[in-house]
């Protein structure tokens, strides 16, 4: 255990070594410039695995780049994923914060929980956090962190066990989601190029995936035996809130839920697919961080005005504007990241990469056994250059399920093996657009932290869920029990 905690001290300590977050991704920006120039001219082209099509390396220093970079740089912030639904949800949440409300319900449960209960239901909230899309992001982490303080704990330990929840246990859950269905689709239409009549259904990995939910939870659960170094884990007042003012927001909590249950579960509802009548394609879904956000503010107006932490409308406005001064530092940070993250994308060399991994996999001709647990190492590795799971997926299935459908392997565990590799490296790299949403929570907590800092918190946990995780299909697959009901 000193051994390891010496190697990811200095792990740290290199990765803190390198410039200030913001200023790294200023020298990745520059540094790929060059780059993209070598690459569009040293590697031949390669063939797009389901069109055929070339896929093009392009050069950033070409005027066709330099074109592109300088009319694309607004809309490449502006569009960042994380970017709008992190301000928008975060005002929300910063209602109920500086109203008082967090800072009591936290209170209520710490005093309420045990304390041995902790990390494992925090691991499972972020585990089931995934059934609405980014909100375990934007919502649980920081609340995590919070919940830990308040408890006496480290903050640090707090969003190490939500992230590793959030993020790396992304493709397992209690509960069919929009990425199943996402997933689901792609690998289809990649099964009929050789089968016409093949069919991947959405709970085509369910059972896989409901064991995994508790196989997550156990490995960050075990995973976390210590505190991470940060802010001293001092616990902080506990507040008191009186009954009537409880009371108020409860009632208000529960107009809200049931003005939300209106518009979405009759036939035909407002927040339902308006062609199909579904709920996992739906704008509810689609707007779910939105739909939280919404219910911390109201809960949190109604508290804030009941206990009289806001007095007029000035008050509620200077606490949105407190929450907007907070995420200053991640909004610097966000615009270059977004520029990094468009520009490597614009150069096509992760789509290259992709595929010539892919290519070289199949090639090697393996045992099934040490096929699948290559496949899973092969996903692991390209998840730290492409973030999306549905872009890579898009992207291999194409070549990987035809392939390995004449070895007699079956799409339904392809797919699975891919989900695997691609939720177990989430945690540590930095291309994922939340990474730095994260930095910016354990900076709250901890000043001088860097990406290092955070690749030490996490790396721990990548390394265990990627293993056990392997196992576990790796046996899955060896006694040949179905993956899903279908």
């Amino acid at each position: 255990m000193s051994a390891t905690a010496g190697w990811l001290s200095r792990l740290e300590r290199l990765g803190n070594r390198l410039p200030h977050p913001t200023l790294l991704f200023v020298w990745l920006c520059l540094l790929l410039l060059p780059v993209s120039a070598l690459v569009s001219v040293s590697i031949p082209d390669t063939a797009h695995p389901l069109t055929g099509d070339p896929l093009p390396l392009r050069s950033l220093l070409s005027a066709e780049g330099v074109r592109w970079m300088l009319t694309s740089m607004v809309s490449n912030f502006t569009g960042f994923a994380p970017l709008g639904i992190v301000l928008v949800a975060m005002l929300g949440i910063g209602v109920a914060e500086h109203s008082g409300l967090l800072g009591s319900v936290l209170s209520a449960i710490v005093q309420r929980a045990s304390q041995r209960l902790l990390v494992p239901l925090v691991a499972f909230a972020g585990v089931l956090s995934s059934i609405a899309a980014d909100a375990g992001y934007v919502v649980l982490i920081p609340l995590a962190a919070l919940l830990f303080q308040r408890a006496g704990r480290s903050p640090l330990t707090g969003i190490a066990v939500a992230f590793a929840g959030v993020s790396g246990g992304f493709s397992a859950n209690l509960l069919l989601g929009p990425i199943d269905a996402l997933l689901a689709g792609i690998s289809t239409e990649a099964a009929r190029t050789l089968q016409p009549d093949s069919s991947v259904g959405a709970a085509a990995n369910y059972w896989f995936m409901l064991v995994s939910t508790v196989l997550v939870t156990v490995v960050i659960t075990l995973m976390t035996r210590s505190e991470q170094s940060g802010e001293p884990a001092a616990p902080l007042d506990q507040q008191t809130t009186s009954n009537r003012t409880m009371l108020m927001t409860l009632l208000g909590l529960g107009g809200y839920l049931l003005a939300i249950a209106a518009l979405t579960l009759p036939n035909g509802a407002p927040l339902r697919h308006p062609d199909t009548g579904d709920l996992l394609s739906s704008p509810f879904m689609q707007g779910i961080v939105i739909v939280i956000a919404l219910g911390f503010a109201v809960c949190g107006l109604i508290f804030g005005y009941s206990s009289g932490t806001f007095r007029n409308g000035s008050d509620v406005i200077r606490s949105l504007e407190k929450t907007v001064a907070q995420l200053a530092g991640y909004l610097v940070l966000m615009f270059f990241a977004a520029q990094f993250v468009a520009w490597f994308n614009w150069s096509g060399m992760a789509l290259v990469m992709a595929v010539n991994g892919a290519e070289a996999l199949t090639a090697i001709n393996l045992p099934t056994p040490l096929l699948m647990i290559a496949l899973i190492l092969l996903v692991a590795v390209l998840n730290l250059l492409i973030g999306s799971a549905s872009a890579k997926w898009a992207l291999l299935a194409p070549l990987l399920i035809p392939m390995l459908m004449l070895a007699g392997i079956q799409p339904e565990a392809t797919q699975a093996a891919f989900r695997v590799g691609d939720s177990s490296t989430n945690l540590i790299t930095p291309l994922m657009p939340y990474f730095a949403l994260v930095l910016g929570f354990v900076r709250q907590h901890k000043p001088d932290a860097g990406i290092g800092t955070l690749m030490a918190m996490m790396l721990p946990y990548s390394i265990a869920l990627l293993l056990a995780w392997s196992l576990l299909l790796a046996i899955w697959l060896g006694f040949g029990w179905p993956l899903g009901p279908a």
